[in-house]
């Protein structure tokens, strides 16, 4: 599933957020969005998912507009932050709950829950613990297994790394990993993080106050000591 943003600008009072005139990520790859905080990456993320409208601009998932059109929620997961759960359920709830907004079976939540069995090492289902009563990285666990369940293909994840102790970080490396062999689906990954991100990322962009200032395929042969030099200089 492709995503293309063009002419894109969203200010706050006199702040510029984001300044994108074209990027486009082509089906399949597992992009990372890489910069400091505050560089854009969240807000980009919200745009792209109708959640904040542009003061110009448009965003298109497998060539429909975001913001005129329902269609592309279908093929899309995504999580943000912990807005996105509904913190009053347990995990099962939770799932219960996507499954059946996304038309999936009993059986077949079953059978998908079983995948993520390794990433939620035994700390999320069966403890009878709402969400909201959970740590901070067993919340970010049911997040991504929550936009994982309807095999989107279109995956975005907001710095999915926070909050994850270093087993569960290698456990959803494999996962992403195995899901976009698997389904070929398109994953773009938001992170501070560059290691953790260029251990899974095809392709990687910078972006700083807003601007996407490199992009480049990973085996392009200086972009990780140009994307390193940058971290070093402005951490």
């Amino acid at each position: 599933m492709e995503l293309t943003i063009d002419n894109i600008r969203k200010t706050f009072g006199e702040k510029v957020a984001l300044d994108v005139n074209h990027y486009v990520v082509h089906s399949g790859e597992i992009v990372g969005l890489v910069g400091n905080n505050g560089a854009g990456k969240t807000t980009l993320f919200r745009v792209v998912l109708d959640l904040i409208k542009p003061d110009s601009g448009i965003a298109r998932i497998g060539g429909v507009p975001t913001a005129h059109s329902e269609e592309w929620k279908e093929h899309t997961g995504a999580y943000v932050d912990t807005g996105f759960l509904i913190d009053y359920l347990t995990p099962e709830e939770y799932f219960d709950f996507i499954a059946k907004v996304s038309n999936i079976r009993k059986d077949v939540l079953h059978e998908r829950l079983q995948q993520f069995e390794h990433f939620m090492n035994g700390e999320v289902m069966g403890r009878n613990t709402l969400i909201r009563n959970l740590s901070a990285g067993n919340k970010q666990k049911v997040g991504i297994i929550g936009a994982m369940l309807h095999y989107p293909q279109l995956l975005l994840l907001d710095e999915p790394f926070n909050f994850l102790d270093p087993s569960s970080q290698h456990a959803m490396k494999y996962l992403l990993e195995s899901y976009n062999r698997e389904t070929g689906a398109t994953i773009i990954v938001s992170s501070h993080n560059l290691a953790h991100t260029l251990d899974i990322c095809t392709r990687v962009t910078l972006l700083e106050h807003g601007k996407i200032i490199k992009d480049h395929d990973k085996d392009y042969a200086n972009l990780i000591d140009e994307i390193q030099e940058y971290f070093i200089h402005n951490s």
